[in-house]
């Protein structure tokens, strides 16, 4: 007689946990339907979140921040051999330069887009540079960029590559002594 008695007991068992299963399936919908307006907020809070990350920043400083900074501040934040000819102060070919980008930059204010050419290859760049087209000799041709926020705290010559790779062809007739009795084809 016992197992039957168990048999009785586990449909019962069975009973409950569907009707068990049952009302959580109608907890979750109602979670569902509050949760989509949860979700939303999420979704918003992931977005400013991403936006943050997206954001730049140059030594936990914005680029706000570094444009309203003075020299002396923004001079101890770049690295050392920047920070070592900066504390000497800037030559005189710089500071025209630096003249020169400042008139570009309130030309740009007023719609005007100027290309400042230079050969000061050893001008860094500074955050109010940021917006502006440079053309900087590479020894050859003038290499026209816009300076980036990425590139504060480095030099305008390494955005002008001075050397190429150089890849030969096969030699022609006449290259050497040996190719003047090969016969033609």
């Amino acid at each position: 007689m016992a197992p039957p008695e168990k048999l009785e007991n586990t449909s019962e068992k069975e009973e409950e946990s569907e009707e068990e299963k049952e009302e959580s399936l109608e907890e979750k919908e109602k979670s569902e339907e509050n949760g989509e307006a949860e979700s939303e907020v999420e979704f918003e809070l992931d977005e400013e979140e991403e936006l943050a990350k997206r954001q730049f920043l140059y030594r936990g400083y914005t680029l706000e921040e570094l444009k309203k900074m003075n020299m002396d501040e923004f001079i101890r934040l770049v690295p050392a051999r920047i920070r070592r000819s900066l504390k000497r102060g800037l030559p005189h070919r710089h500071k025209k330069v630096l003249e020169r980008l400042r008139k570009a930059y309130r030309a740009k204010k007023k719609g005007k887009d100027i290309v400042i050419r230079t050969h000061c290859r050893d001008m860094p760049i500074f955050p109010e540079m940021v917006g502006l087209t440079v053309g900087v000799y590479n020894g050859k041709e003038f290499k026209v960029f816009e300076i980036l926020p990425s590139m504060i705290g480095t030099y305008l010559g390494q955005y002008a590559i001075c050397t190429t790779h150089v890849t030969h062809g096969n030699p022609g007739i006449g290259a050497t002594r040996s190719s003047k009795y090969v016969p033609l084809k």
